[in-house]
């Protein structure tokens, strides 16, 4: 859908302001229209939110998307992690969500986002995640004498979805034992990011569980 004018300029702000807000992208070419974006992120975000769909050791209600402390790491290492912070790639989007659940043990924290793309655009969207996860095996903060290094290993998880890639990442976050699990899984045309955080350690089996619920819900 062209966007010209003042029409066109007050459509393509709306669309951002949603992309602020965890709800749809910004800039995405051809997809669906505005009014179909934002009924389908609304519902994502209504399916995410269910609280009875949580394994034990994780409580309600949703919180707002999570907010990546590593933004200033290199491109490869930010794209694997942007979806979970509502900010999904944008080709054939129509429509994304993001939320984020407390954990009981402290610092934990579940991050999870979903996008709906057409064209089986899905698919290769995981591919090149893949290929950023790949393309980025320690991922280090902007400034060197910060103290964030976090090395990104293979995660071993049962199958999920249609089909699914995972690392762990391991180090230190300015100075401190940080852990983060990161889980992308496809099902149809539909693609969720999973980040499940702690301090020092996370239990993977919650990771586990965490992806299987999520994943359910994508169905």
């Amino acid at each position: 859908m062209a966007l010209t004018g003042r029409a066109g300029i007050i459509g393509m702000a709306v669309a951002c302001g949603l992309l602020a807000a965890g709800l749809t992208g910004c800039g995405v070419q051809g997809a669906v229209s505005d009014a179909e974006a934002r009924r389908q992120s609304l519902e994502l975000k209504a399916l995410l939110s269910q609280e009875r769909l949580l394994p034990d050791g994780f409580s309600g209600p949703a919180r707002e998307a999570w907010q990546s402390p590593l933004a200033k790491a290199s491109s490869d290492c930010r794209a694997v992690l942007d979806a979970a912070t509502g900010h999904p790639p944008l080709r054939a989007l129509e429509g994304n969500a993001a939320v984020s659940f407390q954990g009981d043990v402290l610092g934990e924290l579940a991050a999870v986002g979903m996008a709906v793309y057409a064209g089986g655009e899905a698919e290769e969207h995981l591919e090149d995640m893949g290929r950023a996860m790949d393309g980025c095996p320690v991922l280090r903060g902007a400034d060197p004498t910060g103290g964030t290094r976090l090395r990104l290993s293979e995660l071993t998880l049962p199958a999920l979805g249609d089909e699914a890639v995972s690392r762990q990442l391991r180090g230190r976050l300015h100075g401190y034992p940080y852990a983060l699990d990161l889980v992308l899984v496809r099902q149809g045309d539909r693609l969720l990011s999973l980040v499940h955080t702690g301090l020092g350690t996370v239990d993977v089996r919650r990771t586990v569980e965490l992806a299987r619920a999520f994943a359910g819900m994508a169905r």
